[in-house]
């Protein structure tokens, strides 16, 4: 199982996996969030209607903020230098799109950064528009695509 899953030792225990024999990459990985909502409340967000202010400007912020936490939020991620993190919104019919691009040169890959801004950025989106519109939700999060390491480039 250990040879299957990196984060179990031999013996089957969770621990943080060894990068340091690991030779520095560049590596980029994309994440999306999408966020569905009533039309109405949709033309409120993207025309800054929204009572609680600059919803774009939020999101924009919780998805780099929570990019940059991510090895606080998740146990064994390793704290890594992230040398660029961009996090775009846009509408879509049913509501809004939230991508985040999330940039490093290390040992270890950027999807968990990704995807964390982009799960930070969608829950702050839903915080925003929840007082105009209960029936919003965060409809998915899912990695786009990878590119460097052993591992090399991968997208879905």
């Amino acid at each position: 199982m250990s040879e299957r899953l990196t984060h179990l030792d031999s013996e089957g225990d969770v621990h943080m996996v060894d990068v340091g024999s690991k030779a520095d990459t560049e590596r980029v990985a994309v994440a999306e969030a999408n966020v569905a909502m009533k039309t109405e409340t949709a033309d409120l967000l993207f025309g800054e209607g929204l009572p609680k202010g600059d919803a774009m400007a939020a999101t924009r912020m919780a998805g780099i903020m929570g990019a940059k936490r991510t090895p606080d939020l998740i146990p064994l991620c390793h704290p890594l230098m992230l040398t660029s993190l961009a996090v775009k919104v846009e509408r879509t019919d049913e509501g809004a799109r939230i991508e985040v691009t999330a940039r490093t040169a290390g040992k270890t890959g950027v999807e968990m950064e990704a995807m964390t801004g982009a799960s930070v950025a969608a829950l702050t989106m839903y915080d925003m528009v929840k007082g105009v519109d209960r029936s919003a939700y965060i409809s998915h999060v899912a990695l786009l695509s990878k590119q460097g390491g052993k591992s090399g480039s991968w997208s879905r």
